[in-house]
């Protein structure tokens, strides 16, 4: 697009690499206040990778040239919070109207599963960009939909998570406060 003072505006492409890194980030500042707060311990698990080759351009600036993914990770998060293994995945979506179940893979699925049926906390926390909205999606609302998605859905809409799953207002500190839904609707049920 050429303007009246002869500049080009260059329309950037979209990337979508690091489309999570900021809500994972976000929770990466959240779980560093519960920990330095004695609240709850919780950490981002690495992806396992297999180094191949690694340049030694010298003694002290070793580079890996070439590396892969060993196996699918499962999840982004893992702790335990007031005796309870907590295991979650961080979505993000541009999507306005649903999240789309394919953004989930079928292992992570089949992993936070499996958690819950070991009395584990699971999870999503899905953030919808375009409304600026953050949601707690227990692991029951995402199955109900995974279990239909070959004959029905192939995303949860925007109303579900309106609905049935738990607005999280960001704030200062902790930055997305899960662990007050935690809080509020698990623990409070096993208590009863």
């Amino acid at each position: 697009m050429k303007y009246p003072n002869k500049k080009t505006l260059v329309k950037q492409e979209t990337n979508y690499a690091n489309l999570g890194m900021t809500l994972e980030s976000d929770l990466e500042y959240t779980n560093n206040y519960y920990l330095v707060n004695d609240i709850a311990v919780i950490h981002k698990k690495p992806t396992p990778v297999q180094i191949v080759n690694v340049s030694y351009p010298s003694r002290n600036k070793a580079k890996i040239t070439e590396a892969y993914y060993k196996t699918p990770s499962t999840t982004d998060f893992n702790g335990i919070y007031k005796g309870k293994y907590i295991d979650f995945d961080a979505k993000e979506t541009n999507n306005k109207t649903a999240y789309p179940l394919s953004n989930i893979h079928e292992h992570q699925v089949t992993h936070l599963r499996n958690v819950e049926k070991h009395g584990g906390i699971a999870f999503l926390i899905v953030h919808f960009k375009k409304h600026n909205k953050y949601f707690f999606l227990p692991f029951s609302i995402l199955a109900k939909y995974w279990d239909k998605k070959s004959t029905e859905r192939k995303s949860i809409p925007y109303t579900e998570f309106l609905q049935s799953a738990y607005e999280i207002n960001i704030k200062y500190n902790p930055r997305l406060d899960y662990l007050k839904i935690i809080d509020e609707y698990y623990l409070s049920l096993v208590s009863k």
